[in-house]
């Protein structure tokens, strides 16, 4: 199982960390390790090696098929069920692998660092299009995050196509598909809600 995240596939979220960079002309994806899962709404324990993590919401994809260099027309046909997730990022790391031109692992793939939801939902139950759905994000009941797919720079048919003309893709695997814009640091104390269409997806506490 493999865990694949798409960066900057918001337009808003990428003015708000870099206003200087330009929106990408394909998606930009890196790996989780398994170890990085947070299920079960257990709790996320902030790391002792950073003094910023960030959430971020994102919808996830589960692909249910092997595929390799997929074409976009037929990418709808590798995934049924959506979820959400939080790619919990360590701020500080990050712009420091950013500045000396690093790998992003030590800020993105830690243990714990991508909390899924306990369910995925069929996308048939959500009225069918992946591209009309809407998800939110409250931390300590205050609405940080709204997203709506439609909103997406790419869209999740042409992520699963693109993805897999480079790694082939297998029953399990998670696309974890960019954040909107509103991320923000969590702190000890804090608890994390998130829902799709209305549905409570996430609901725990950062300790």
């Amino acid at each position: 199982m493999k865990i694949i995240c798409i960066g900057r596939n918001y337009a808003e979220h990428i003015a708000e960390l870099d206003h200087t960079r330009d929106v990408p002309r394909s998606p930009q994806f890196f790996l989780k390790p398994d170890t990085a899962l947070l299920r079960n709404n257990d709790p996320f324990y902030v790391p002792d090696f950073s003094r910023e993590v960030h959430y971020e919401t994102e919808l996830v994809l589960k692909i249910d098929r092997v595929g390799r260099c997929i074409e976009e027309r037929f990418a709808h046909r590798y995934y049924h069920e959506v979820g959400l997730g939080i790619d919990f990022t360590a701020r500080d790391l990050q712009r420091e692998c950013i500045a000396r031109g690093l790998p992003w692992e030590i800020c993105k793939g830690f243990d714990h660092s991508a909390a899924l939801s306990p369910c995925f939902v069929p996308l048939d139950e959500l009225g069918g299009d992946v591209r009309k759905l809407h998800f939110d994000m409250s931390l300590n009941d205050e609405v940080r995050q709204r997203g709506d797919t439609a909103d997406m720079i790419f869209a999740p048919d042409r992520i699963v196509s693109y993805v897999s003309r480079f790694i082939t893709l297998k029953i399990g695997d998670l696309i974890f598909t960019g954040t909107p814009v509103g991320v923000g640091p969590v702190r000890p104390g804090d608890r994390l809600r998130a829902t799709l269409e209305g549905r409570t997806m996430l609901d725990f506490d950062i300790r």
